[in-house]
């Protein structure tokens, strides 16, 4: 546990060092909640009590979630495998299970500081309103942040180029981006797409985050919660079958 603890604390350093992923991850989200928040505003939309900001933060949380369990997670792994640097890991005293944990706490603790961002610009500028549960909401968030990084692990254990797992993420990256909630409204989009969007992770995760942010309660989102917890559990089980040092 000390060696993964360590090497996630390394993995957040070079994350917070890397210029592209530390913006994109953490600045590009903030960008969108000023420019749409800036837009629409945070008053209450009409026969609700709640406005635009205090509905669709969970989105902007969920750009977060997605950029660095899918892009920076599928990206960053391939860049290791291509260099061989995994080669070094593997003739460390480090499992690939160590590896992939470490990877994983990285990835939360990242996530975690684009939230807060989020929220404190969220406040501070808009006077946003948070009417769920702090517990359940942070539930939310930590079984959303595992089950993206479980999808993400299965285009890292396949890629073997920083070149192809920029093709692999961003295959799953943009549509997720778009028809999940995150960067849209779902109720935009026509209803074959709404359907399609309902096989993405994201599309589960935003919906019940925000659900909880309004006030609902998560034992109305177990639906959510078995998708993620099986998105997790099989990225684990493909990750344990299919990744490789070199």
């Amino acid at each position: 546990m000390s060696k993964t603890l360590k090497l996630c604390a390394m993995e957040l350093k070079l994350y917070l060092r890397e210029p592209s992923a530390f913006f994109f991850t953490l600045i590009f989200p903030l960008l969108l909640m000023l420019l749409f928040g800036s837009i629409w505003g945070n008053d209450p939309f009409p026969e609700a009590d709640y406005g635009y900001i205090d509905a669709f933060t969970s989105a902007f949380i969920g750009i977060v979630i997605l950029t660095a369990g899918i892009s920076n997670l599928t990206i960053g792994i391939a860049t290791y495998r291509e260099k061989g640097i995994l080669k070094r890991f593997r003739a460390a005293p480090i499992s690939p299970v160590s590896f992939l944990l470490a990877q994983m706490g990285a990835i939360l603790a990242v996530s975690a500081m684009g939230v807060i961002l989020l929220l404190i610009a969220g406040k501070v500028i808009f006077h946003m309103q948070f009417r769920g549960n702090s517990l359940e909401a942070f539930a939310a968030f930590f079984l959303s942040c595992c089950g993206i990084a479980g999808l993400g692990f299965i285009p890292a254990s396949l890629a073997r180029t920083a070149r192809s797992g920029t093709v692999i993420a961003n295959s799953l990256y943009f549509p997720m981006l778009f028809l999940s909630g995150a960067a849209l409204p779902r109720q935009m989009l026509p209803d074959l797409l709404k359907k399609v969007s309902e096989a993405f992770p994201l599309t589960h995760s935003i919906r019940m985050m925000q659900g909880i942010w309004l006030g609902d309660p998560i034992t109305e989102y177990w639906v959510e919660m078995a998708v993620l917890g099986a998105t997790l559990a099989l990225g684990g089980f493909f990750a344990g079958k299919l990744f490789r040092w070199d």
